[in-house]
């Protein structure tokens, strides 16, 4: 059998009818930047989070680049932001202006630790981008009561996390404004890049608008930059967004399965989901003392894994300057050695999750002596 880390086509077959004749109106439409298809998602996303407004944008990492620009970020002001992330979170604050804090991170849920954020607060902070890592929300009670405390802003980086809840909250509706990627893996994906910030602050929406489409068209108030979102994606994510809700529930249910049959397997840490958090598994994040093996044997066996991420971005060459060692980051410096991504998608099905966690029962026998304790057939 081989499995591949996530099937974008499965899901394609499922809704091929509606994309292809959602793409075929855009060709014939001729729609192909922005657009009524485009239009149509700002608007229907904006009412699925249950926020005023939605700006769209050509990728996520554009969205929190505007979105910084739109809060006004300065030369030498210093925004806060998580550890464990993709480097798009940490690089458009420099790109932006700003100059990066970062913080550790929580160990069980990889989210950014509160108490770190505060200790890191300076003079010269303006803001905190938390990420929802993995589909986890970060502890945005916590993070927005430092906020309030600090008056600092908040960006929310949603990159991973499409309609996952804070004690029944959606996240990207905590902060001043939140930041999606609709990259074609992400739970609500694209055909190609796509992204969008959303807010409940009209200023702010129409600043980012104008900033993201040439500094306004016709009459440009400003010097911006070309970042819209073309037809073809505001069609695709159109017919897939009434979908979103069940696709989620199939990985939490796929997530469900992984964590009863990974239960006391060898030294295996499934992930933890703390209380009042609502994950929606964009990746299913499995801790391993013998990491690089336990990866090793499972691309031989034909199961497409992923290491999300390799490095806690301050110890990346491009964040040398900075100077830091593992003892700033305990937490996220200890777990970028440990972290494995299985497979996930909506369309995965049981035997297949039996066959991966079969080959990782295999592993941590063959590697520790360990010995199965439930057959995975009696739990199928």
């Amino acid at each position: 059998m081989t499995v591949p880390f996530v099937d974008l086509h499965a899901q394609y077959l499922t809704i091929k009818q509606e994309i292809d004749r959602a793409i075929a109106e855009v060709i014939a439409e001729s729609a192909y930047i922005r657009g009524p298809h485009v239009d149509a998602f700002e608007e229907a996303w904006a009412r699925a989070l249950g926020v005023k407004r939605c700006v769209s944008c050509a990728n996520g990492t554009d969205a929190i680049y505007i979105a910084l620009r739109g809060l006004g970020l300065r030369p030498g002001d210093e925004v806060i932001t998580s550890a464990h992330s993709w480097i798009s979170t940490s690089e458009t604050i420099t790109q932006a202006g700003g100059r990066v804090l970062f913080c550790d991170t929580d160990e069980e849920t990889f989210t950014i630790d509160p108490a770190d954020i505060e200790r890191k607060i300076t003079s010269a902070t303006v803001g905190i981008i938390p990420v929802h890592l993995y589909g986890q929300p970060a502890d945005m009670g916590a993070i927005m009561a430092i906020a309030n405390k600090h008056n600092l802003w908040v960006i929310e980086d949603c990159a991973q996390a499409h309609l996952a809840k804070y004690k029944g909250q959606v996240v990207g509706t905590f902060g001043n404004v939140a930041t999606f990627s609709f990259y074609p893996g992400k739970n609500l994906g694209a055909y190609g890049d796509a992204g969008c910030a959303v807010t409940n602050d009209d200023r702010l929406a129409d600043w980012m608008a104008t900033f993201a489409r040439h500094g306004g068209k016709g009459e440009h108030v400003m010097e911006g930059i070309n970042s819209r979102m073309d037809g073809f994606q505001g069609a695709v994510l159109n017919v897939k967004l009434p979908y979103l809700a069940a696709w989620t529930k199939a990985r939490q249910r796929i997530a469900a399965k992984y964590d009863e049959l990974l239960e006391d397997v060898g030294d295996i840490r499934k992930p933890e989901v703390a209380a009042g958090r609502e994950h929606v598994y964009h990746l299913y994040v499995i801790r391993a003392g013998k990491r690089d093996e336990l990866w090793k044997h499972l691309t031989t066996a034909g199961i497409a894994t992923v290491l999300n991420y390799p490095k806690a971005l301050p110890f990346y060459p491009a964040y040398a300057y900075l100077g830091h060692v593992p003892e700033d980051f305990p937490a996220a410096y200890a777990n970028q050695s440990r972290i494995l991504s299985l497979p996930i998608y909506p369309e995965l099905e049981t035997e297949v999750i039996n066959f991966v966690v079969g080959q990782i029962y295999n592993f941590q026998s063959e590697s520790d002596g360990w010995t199965r304790r439930r057959q995975i057939a009696r739990s199928s």
